[in-house]
């Protein structure tokens, strides 16, 4: 049914319980799975002077972030008898959920799998929710771990 799943990873305990989840129904369905990393915006553009160095540190800090959650996922797809096609991929410079709709617009991806964190009442309200608003805007269908 599924050819193509995009995995939305952040190395939280939820997006591993979402990452197990992807990579079993791309075993099951022989898909392909391109897990996404996002990297949020530098939050101290426009604040006076930017200090390159704190910069350098938070893409550093990223990367070295999006690499152990890539590499979990690698982990994944190879247990078993059957081992799943993954691709790694990180979005930068854009919002999660913008990268996320993007990169499966993008990668032709048919299924979209985010986990979520389960917050709830002021919580989610202050917070926000990326997988509820995934959810609400993409126009592919989208799997929510809990």
């Amino acid at each position: 049914m599924f050819k193509h799943i995009l995995l939305a990873t952040d190395g939280s305990d939820a997006s591993e319980h979402a990452a197990g989840l992807a990579v079993n129904l791309a075993r099951i369905h022989g898909a392909r799975l391109t897990a996404l990393y996002v990297v949020d915006p530098y939050p101290y553009l426009g604040i006076g002077q930017t200090n390159p160095m704190g910069f350098q540190a938070y893409m550093s800090a990223a990367y070295d972030h999006a690499a152990q959650a890539h590499a979990r996922v690698a982990a994944l797809c190879d247990k078993g008898d059957k081992p799943v096609q993954v691709m790694l991929r990180m979005a930068e410079e854009v919002r999660a959920v913008e990268g996320i709709l993007n990169s499966a617009k993008q990668e032709g991806a048919d299924l979209i799998v985010v986990g979520s964190h389960g917050r709830g009442g002021l919580a989610r309200l202050v917070l926000g929710s990326v997988a509820s608003k995934v959810v609400a805007q993409s126009t592919l269908p989208v799997l929510v771990a809990r």
